[in-house]
This record gives structure tokens, C-alpha cells and sequence, in this order.
């Protein structure tokens, strides 16, 4: 029998840096999706609250001792949230309510008193249940600027009614080890979490599609100059800084959903059968006969 999957991405911006906002916002929209018949709900990179696309356009802010710079990254510490903790809980008796799973980008911190801030992301099961929490291993370029360092506690795929999951965030896509320690825990359906998905990132996600032979949800996000901090001098930034380009690609490498540009707020879609990841598989699996553990031994340390 086949195994359909109804899945929306979510492209809205969020309610930026404002997180009561933004979990109401996420709870409208998952409610919204799942009555529309979605299984699974993915946001994108730090969606919750916010990803810092500034830090690409107001490269002047990474001054030492910069007083905005300070403020900007005492309001993400302020609007990030701890997993577990009260606004993930809230997401949490939601995603049972519905039965729904959501994937999730999100500013993170260890606790209130920790100066830390991470990337992470989090998958919620339909029973409510933290089913994978991962944090960003490596913050690329100007992100190094407001993250930590991640772990390996979430460097694998967990089982959930919407398929065997595994997620990780933009250039993680570039860790070669990084993403063989995916391939091995073998998932279905991959979620990569962008800003946006342009080009080069297209090329990362359908790549991860064709050596993992598994399904991949890219999803990027809208966000206009306009919702960014007044005290942020973007003048010279473009009017749109994130402009989505979320897809959906089979596990041949091929788009199932071209990237969508500009638009809608909400892509729905669904998969017609996740099993189709193992006609692919005959011919390149490179956690079996590709794998070559005569050759190549491989250890991974997933401790916190």
C-alpha cells in the first residue's frame, strides 16, 4: 500500500523578535494547516524569532563593542526560547491536539541565565513528544557573530506517523560526515531549513536528495527590510531580504515542487509514497552497498 504524505512549508515571516507573537502566529498556522489536511508542518531556519538576515547587509555591526549590535543580540536573547520550556510546551499540546507533526526553526537558549544563543530545530511528533532537537554544529561566516556551537545529539532521523525524519540547517548541507551520519540513520523524508532557498542552496538540497535517495522538504522564508529592527541602518539593503524559494524534491534528485519564489505564505503538497525512496536505493544507497565498511570505518560522538 502506499504511504502518502500531506505536508505544508511554511513561508510567512514571523512575528520578528516579538516570541508571545510569534508562538501565537505559529499555533494559528499549524491549526491552519492541519485543517487543510497537513500530516507534517515545516518552518524554516530560526523562523522563531527571526533569522538575523542583517548581519549580511550591515556589515559595519560586527565592530567590536557596537552598541546596536549589543541591543539587537540582547533582543534575540530575549526573545529565544529553552527545549523544552513553556512556549515549546504550548506547540507541543498542539501537535497532539491535532495530531499533527511540526518541524521547527528556532533561536534557542541552554536557560534564562545562559549568554549562549543557538540554531536550532526542533521536531515535534503527534503526540506531542520533542522527537529531535539539533543544534547548528557549525554557524556559518557572519552568523559566528550571535551562535554558539552545536552538538551531536540530533544527528539522526527518528520515526514519527509522518515518516522516518531527519533535519538539518543550510550549511550543515556541506558537512560531508555530517551528512552521512544522516544518510546512516536513514530518512525518508529530509527537512534542510534555509532563510531562503536560492540557487547554490537548490543545488545543496537536491544533491543531499540524490545521495541520501530520500525525500527533501527545503524550506526557506520570507522576511521584507521593513519588519527588521528601526535601529538596524539598512538603507542600502534591499526592500526584500528573504524571498522563500521553498521546494520539494524526490529521492532521484528531481523536483516533485519547484521552488516558489516570492510566494504563496503557505505551500501545501503532498508526497504520494514515501516508500518510493527504496526504488532509488537499487541503484545507490550509500548507507549499504555504497557504503564500503571493509574500506572505511566511520565513528560518530552524539553525546551533549
Amino acid at each position: 500500500m502506499p504511504r502518502p504524505l500531506a505536508l505544508s512549508i511554511v513561508q510567512r515571516t514571523a512575528s520578528y523578535l516579538d516570541l508571545p507573537a510569534s508562538i501565537e502566529l505559529a499555533g494559528s498556522l499549524i491549526r491552519s494547516c492541519a485543517v487543510s489536511g497537513s500530516r507534517l508542518i515545516v518552518f524554516g531556519e530560526c523562523w522563531l524569532t527571526g533569522y538575523p538576515a542583517w548581519i549580511d547587509h550591515a556589515t559595519d555591526y560586527a565592530r567590536w563593542d557596537d552598541p546596536t549590535t549589543k541591543e539587537i543580540y540582547k533582543a534575540i536573547h530575549a526573545s529565544s526560547v529553552t527545549v523544552p520550556g513553556p512556549e515549546i510546551n504550548r506547540l507541543q499540546q498542539l501537535c497532539e491536539e491535532l495530531t499533527v507533526s511540526v518541524c521547527l526553526g528556532c533561536n534557542e537558549i541552554e536557560n534564562p541565565s545562559s549568554g549562549t544563543i543557538y540554531n536550532s530545530v526542533v521536531i515535534i511528533d503527534d503526540q506531542g513528544r520533542i522527537a529531535l532537537h539539533h543544534r547548528k554544529l557549525m554557524p556559518t561566516y557572519t552568523e559566528k557573530l550571535l551562535y554558539g556551537l552545536g552538538d551531536g545529539r540530533g544527528m539522526h532521523a527518528v520515526d514519527t506517523s509522518a515518516g522516518r525524519l531527519g533535519a538539518l540547517i543550510c550549511w550543515e548541507h556541506w558537512m560531508p560526515l555530517l551528512r552521512q551520519t544522516l544518510h546512516d540513520s536513514v530518512e525518508d523524508v529530509h527537512i534542510a531549513l534555509w532563510p531562503q532557498v536560492h540557487e547554490r542552496l537548490q543545488i545543496a538540497s537536491r544533491h543531499y536528495a540524490f545521495e541520501g535517495r530520500c525525500f527533501v522538504v527545503a524550506a526557506g522564508q520570507l522576511l521584507d527590510r521593513s519588519a527588521l529592527p528601526a535601529q538596524l541602518d539598512l538603507a542600502d539593503a534591499p526592500p526584500t531580504l528573504l524571498n522563500g524559494g521553498s521546494c520539494i524534491i524526490g529521492p532521484d534528485g528531481n523536483y516533485l515542487l519547484t521552488p516558489q519564489f516570492d510566494g504563496p505564505e503557505i505551500i501545501h503538497f503532498e508526497i504520494p509514497d514515501l516508500d518510493d525512496v527504496y526504488q532509488e536505493r537499487m541503484t545507490l544507497d550509500t548507507s549499504g552497498h555504497y557504503q564500503r565498511p571493509d574500506l572505511f570505518e566511520f565513528r560518530v560522538r552524539r553525546q551533549p
